[in-house]
């Protein structure tokens, strides 16, 4: 990544997302340090090490971000919403990973495989979609190729590592208590979560679907360019550490085949065809967990309609669903010229 020689700062450092960003440059910007940490004022004092340099965490203000060029936000909603429109104020490019800006018309929400030109329009502030709305796009983005797409209809399966890490204790600590005969007491969830399924994330609106349901409905059609496209989500919390799942329903102008399909996802950047039924080979969370891909299987025709596609799609929620997604679109931003900071 060409990011070597940019100010970075890292709002919600400490998080599970943060945490990630911070492996993830290191691995791919082996050397850069020039980082500020920031979090919450609890985190604040904290240190980490990152490429060989111990930083201290420092409590995110309104003045954290004169001498930066990139800021990565994966903190709380009301968070970004404060701190994103001063970072942008003082010059840096915001990359955030909340809601509170995903769906303002001046904003691009953008999965760089599939949207990057977006990019060229920014203002200050870029978005990254839900982290079960980027591999539902991946994945219908080259499909697009070979008929234009009606209807999406697509069923999540979502880890609790999307809920944060109390969620993440939640369930090791409920599995524990019930395995040894005591009650589940919920707190993170909103019902017990080991050894149960949750078909809720988020609230309910008053149509019936909940927040992260509408999410994945109105990103979809703002990432791809047709917001008059017919999409419908439930969205699930299962038992799982890392990874989100999606089984998808996708209805085309003309019949599309499997094999069709196959070949223009496996073409896809980012996509990895996972797909061999006679040998039991399809993606799971175990195997996306700390991946980059997404990764898609089970593709076959839908039985319930003949210009219909089904598929089953995996991918490391953290991974390419926040933190790599945006540094992926920091990239994006450089090798576009949209990178605006003091040093760029």
């Amino acid at each position: 990544m060409d990011l070597q020689g940019l100010n970075l700062a890292i709002v919600g450092a400490t998080g599970a997302v943060g945490q990630e960003t911070l492996r993830l440059i290191e691995a791919r910007c082996p050397g850069h340090t020039n980082l500020k940490l920031l979090a919450s004022k609890r985190s604040a004092g904290r240190t980490l090490d990152v490429n060989g340099k111990t930083f201290t965490v420092a409590e995110t203000t309104d003045d954290s971000f004169d001498d930066v060029d990139i800021v990565f936000i994966s903190a709380r909603t009301e968070d970004s919403r404060r701190f994103g429109p001063a970072a942008a104020a003082a010059g840096a490019m915001v990359i955030d990973d909340s809601s509170a800006f995903r769906m303002a018309p001046s904003v691009p929400l953008v999965v760089p495989e599939v949207n990057g030109a977006d990019l060229d329009w920014h203002d200050g502030i870029v978005s990254i979609p839900n982290c079960s709305t980027t591999p539902l796009v991946m994945a219908a983005h080259p499909l697009r190729q070979a008929s234009p797409i009606r209807r999406i209809v697509a069923d999540t399966y979502q880890s609790v590592s999307g809920a944060g890490g109390a969620a993440m204790n939640e369930l090791r600590d409920q599995t524990r208590t019930i395995m040894h005969g005591g009650p589940a007491e919920p707190e993170a969830q909103p019902q017990q979560i080991a050894f149960n399924v949750i078909p809720q994330i988020d609230s309910f609106n008053e149509s019936g679907y909940t927040r992260e349901e509408q999410k994945m409905i109105e990103e979809s059609r703002k990432i791809l360019h047709e917001p008059g496209l017919a999409v419908s989500a439930t969205c699930v919390r299962v038992p799982v550490f890392v990874s989100h799942c999606v089984a998808a329903h996708l209805e085309f102008d003309a019949p599309v085949s499997a094999g069709e399909a196959r070949e223009l996802l496996s073409q896809m950047p980012g996509l990895v065809v996972h797909d061999d039924p006679t040998a039991s080979a399809y993606p799971m969370p175990v195997d996306a967990a700390g991946r980059d891909a997404v990764f898609v299987g089970r593709i076959r025709k839908d039985a319930s309609h003949p210009n219909g596609l089904a598929m089953w799609i995996v991918t490391d929620n953290l991974v390419k669903g926040a933190a790599l997604n945006a540094l992926q679109i920091a990239d994006a931003a450089v090798a576009r010229g949209a990178v605006h900071g003091k040093q760029s």
